[in-house]
C-alpha cells in the first residue's frame, strides 16, 4: 500500500478525500517533527518507531576491494507491537 492508496482507504470513513488526505499528511508530519527530536512515537496496537545511531566504522567498495570510512548517522527503526505480530 502506498500512500495514494492509505488516502484511499481512510477517505472510506471521511466525508471528503481531501480531509483524508490532510488527515494522513498531519500524521506523518507529527510523527516526523518527534522523530527529528529524537523522541520515539508508540502508536497503541501498531508498534513504535525510535532513531536510532550508528557508529562510524571502516567499509569496503565491493568493486575495488578499497577500504572507506562510512560515517555515522541516524536512523529510523520499527519494533511492531504484539497485536500487529498476532495479527499477521
Amino acid at each position: 500500500m502506498n500512500k495514494a492508496q492509505l488516502i484511499d482507504a481512510v477517505a472510506e470513513n471521511t466525508p471528503t478525500r481531501k480531509e483524508a488526505q490532510t488527515a494522513v499528511e498531519a500524521v506523518f508530519e507529527s510523527i516526523k517533527t518527534s522523530l527529528k527530536k529524537a523522541d520515539p512515537v508508540a502508536i497503541s496496537g501498531f508498534g513504535t518507531f525510535k532513531v536510532k545511531e550508528t557508529k562510524a566504522r571502516t567499509g569496503r567498495n565491493p568493486k575495488t576491494g578499497e577500504t572507506i570510512q562510512i560515517s555515522a548517522k541516524k536512523k529510523v527503526s520499527f519494533k511492531a507491537s504484539k497485536e500487529l505480530k498476532d495479527a499477521l
